[in-house]
């Protein structure tokens, strides 16, 4: 049911998602659907829970839990910007996203905890990288968290808004960025 709500919000948008729709995507009634998910946030919150968990399975595969903190953040956004245009279940996180903050919906909650997961992770390879010397010590991990979170936010609806975008190139300037702004200078006591 899952993969059909992401292909109708993938396909015919926000407004289209309806769990008749879904329903009859999947091969199943509407009540069935509603029995699945409880309402729209419920919805939301799966697609974000499979996301979350296609993203572990990634950094798990990828061995990112063995990398220093510097290392382990670049894996994470070159997760983020090489996925840009194959990912079906993102695509359609960033389409609900972009109506509930549109429509102002009680769903931007669901939103808002996702983000924050993503803030501690990214936030947690930071201060990996302070701790183990590959990251400057005077670097604020919360703010720069969220700075990379935003980018990557951005970036994504970029690609939304305009087919033509091509992330390769800011995705290499943000990795190049990342470097600059947190690398330890040489001579840096660990």
């Amino acid at each position: 049911m899952l993969s059909a709500a992401i292909r109708v919000v993938g396909e015919q948008g926000v407004s289209a998602a309806t769990f008749d729709a879904i329903g009859k995507e999947a091969g199943f009634s509407r009540g069935l659907v509603t029995q699945r998910f409880g309402s729209k946030e419920g919805l939301i919150r799966a697609v974000i829970a499979r996301l979350h968990e296609g993203q572990g399975e990634y950094l798990d595969a990828a061995r990112v839990s063995d990398m220093d903190g510097l290392s382990a953040l670049c894996a994470f956004v070159d997760l983020h910007c090489l996925a840009m245009r194959e990912s079906e279940e993102a695509d359609t996180y960033f389409m609900l996203l972009a109506a509930a903050v549109a429509d102002r919906l009680e769903t931007r909650e669901a939103f808002r905890d996702s983000h924050e997961i993503e803030r501690a992770l990214i936030r947690g390879f930071i201060e990996r990288g302070t701790a183990n010397g590959h990251i400057s010590a005077d670097i604020d991990a919360d703010a720069e968290a969220l700075l990379v979170g935003c980018s990557l936010l951005g970036m994504r609806i970029q690609a939304l808004v305009d087919p033509a975008f091509d992330p390769v190139p800011v995705h290499g300037a943000l990795i190049t960025s990342i470097k600059a702004r947190l690398r330890r200078p040489d001579g840096e006591d660990t």
